[in-house]
């Protein structure tokens, strides 16, 4: 499977922003920082998708003597992104946002835009965050996947 050329930059295909936060976030933070990001509109026309990485609270407890019980997470909720309701079944640590630019240059506008919207959302959570940008998912198939 091929990308189109004009989803290319410079021949690497779909660069992504990587945001990781140093601590999980429950989900009230979760929510605030997607939508934060998702009401930037040069952010989000630039954006092809948002990815989300954190470690998994599993709908049933899978181990221990209460094996197969519901888990009642108070952070296993649903959350509002933008006009969709999604079901957060992790404790968030990882963003990407997987980009849509025709040069550096704009690349580099959307990190700082990037930038400025996580000082104001993480920064007065109490503790830090690393962004960087590169390409840290797949986007085509490879052979085991055939």
């Amino acid at each position: 499977m091929s990308v189109p050329t004009e989803d290319k930059y410079t021949g690497k295909d779909y660069p992504q922003i990587w945001i990781s936060t140093d601590r999980l976030l429950s989900a009230n933070s979760t929510e605030l920082i997607l939508n934060m990001l998702a009401e930037d509109e040069f952010i989000l026309s630039r954006v092809r998708r948002f990815d989300i990485k954190g470690e998994s609270i599993p709908a049933t407890i899978n181990s221990g003597p209460n094996r197969g019980i519901a888990n009642n997470h108070s952070e296993r909720r649903i959350i509002r992104f933008g006009k969709q309701e999604i079901e957060l079944t992790k404790a968030v640590g990882d963003f990407y946002l997987e980009l849509l630019v025709k040069d550096e240059a704009e690349m580099n506008a959307v990190f700082e835009e990037v930038k400025k919207v996580c000082n104001e959302a993480i920064l007065p959570l109490g503790f830090g965050y690393t962004l960087s940008i590169g390409r840290y998912t797949k986007y085509r198939s490879t052979i085991s996947d055939n």
